[in-house]
């Protein structure tokens, strides 16, 4: 009977809104499409499914290890939630309110599935190496790729769900939680990607 109601104390136009929405079963299901889509595309760029080690884990702790970047998580995955945060903000910039959150989180999706692409390309893999701390970087593993998907989607609910001021200072605490940790972070990432600064690279280097 409510339900009847509000359909109709609805104008027209939020009618059509209503019905033109995708529901969630629609985005999630493209949410999976836009995964799978990223893993074959990342297969055939000669990405490993998982680690070359031979070991499959949920959780790998040392940035020096073979294992980084080649388990579901690690302390990179961190930066990965700080993607959600920021592709939230963004996305939220451009649409507002008229595009409700379960398609937002799709294009959230789609932005963190073409990073993880294009992080795992030749000319990404060689400018790690070349410029960051991560000299023996030689792309993600498939499994990886994926778990950074899953973080970026937590990083994005986060922000959904908390206040901005919650969510700013929880992102900076983050970060700068991580460069007391593994000496990098995702403002270090971008930095020493685009200019690479030899005093920060030494400092990182320090183990």
């Amino acid at each position: 009977m409510n339900n009847r109601v509000a359909s109709t104390t609805q104008t027209p136009e939020e009618r059509e809104q209503t019905m033109t929405k995708p529901s969630w079963k629609v985005c999630t299901v493209a949410v999976i499409a836009i995964m799978t889509f990223t893993a074959t595309v990342e297969l055939w760029m000669g990405r490993l499914p998982f680690c070359k080690c031979g070991t499959v884990r949920l959780w790998a702790g040392d940035i020096w290890s073979n294992e980084n970047s080649q388990q579901f998580a690690d302390p990179y995955s961190f930066t990965h939630i700080l993607h959600g945060v920021i592709f939230y903000a963004l996305i939220w910039i451009v649409a507002g309110k008229r595009l409700p959150v379960r398609v937002r989180l799709v294009a959230a999706v789609m932005l963190e599935a073409g990073w993880e692409m294009l992080e795992n390309s030749s000319f990404i893999i060689e400018r790690y190496r070349a410029a960051t701390v991560s000299l023996g970087y030689y792309g993600d593993s498939i499994f990886n790729s994926m778990g950074d998907i899953c973080f970026m989607m937590i990083g994005f609910a986060l922000a959904c769900k908390l206040p901005v001021r919650v969510t700013v200072i929880g992102a900076v605490l983050v970060d700068l939680a991580l460069v007391f940790w593994i000496r990098d972070s995702l403002a270090l990432n971008i930095i020493m990607l685009i200019h690479p600064i030899a005093g920060i690279k030494a400092w990182q280097m320090v183990r």
